[in-house]
């Protein structure tokens, strides 16, 4: 079964293109390392909530927008094994080497996590 890794961050407005192409670059990595598929997308309809929101989770500032992202991987051991070696890999990649490509956000308010799918519905 599919694996999923999921991510919510706040980006500068402003910093659109540059994160875009971070996000390229990036992700291509993942691509190459066996990820089935990588999904960056720009907020666009992000309401704010009574109690929580989008927003809120990642302290998003009034000149930030929400990106909702995932990586789907074949199976948890595949993106086990790329997460194990982003360390070391980064010192030779420049995709994923924070010098080379810096993250155009706060990592900080960054949320993350992987997920195991208990429903999978396809066209």
């Amino acid at each position: 079964m599919s694996y999923v890794d999921g991510f919510i961050l706040a980006v500068p407005t402003a910093n659109k293109k540059t994160f875009v192409d971070h996000a390229d670059r990036a992700n291509r990595y993942f691509m190459d390392q066996g990820a089935l598929r990588v999904r960056e997308c720009w907020g666009n309809d992000v309401p704010d909530g009574n109690h929580t929101d989008f927003r809120k989770a990642v302290q998003a500032k009034e000149d930030e927008t929400v990106v909702f992202s995932w990586v789907e991987w074949p199976d948890r051991a595949t993106r086990d094994a790329c997460v194990g070696q982003m360390e070391e890999a980064s010192k030779s990649d420049d995709r994923i080497n924070p010098e080379k490509n810096p993250m155009p956000f706060d990592g900080k308010r960054m949320i993350y996590g992987g997920f195991s799918p208990v429903v999978e519905l396809d066209a």
